[in-house]
């Protein structure tokens, strides 16, 4: 498999993982001018905003090190974007997740925090 299939290929795993445990997919691969966000889920009033890593070895750190505080400011920026956008989801809570595949396979609801976040 090529990288980028890989990629859609963990995407798509995520995304089914999401919905056996009764969540929507709401979009797939949100791009505006701050960045993407991998998939976009709701449950309930919660509207998650996952971000996907797939890694083969750890040799540029683990899939969840990655995240670091400005790929999590673009994230954010991103879902602020969306949201803008999107104003029915205007009073939903909001989550970070991470979805990690490769060298480990987890999923960590409340990965990050927009109000953790030092301004860059």
């Amino acid at each position: 498999m090529k990288p980028n299939h890989q990629g859609k290929a963990s995407e798509d795993r995520a995304g089914r993982w999401l919905q056996r445990r009764g969540y929507n997919l709401v979009a797939k691969n949100h791009h505006c001018r701050f960045g993407e966000v991998d998939l976009i889920a709701t449950k309930a009033r919660l509207l998650v905003f996952c971000e996907v890593k797939q890694r083969r070895s750890d040799r540029f750190g683990t899939p969840a090190a990655q995240i670091d505080q400005r790929k999590q400011n673009r994230i954010i920026k991103t879902a602020q974007h969306f949201l803008m956008h999107n104003p029915r989801f205007a009073s939903y809570q909001i989550r970070f997740d991470l979805f990690s595949f490769g060298l480990e396979n987890r999923w960590i609801e409340g990965a990050f925090f927009e109000e953790d976040l030092i301004p860059e």
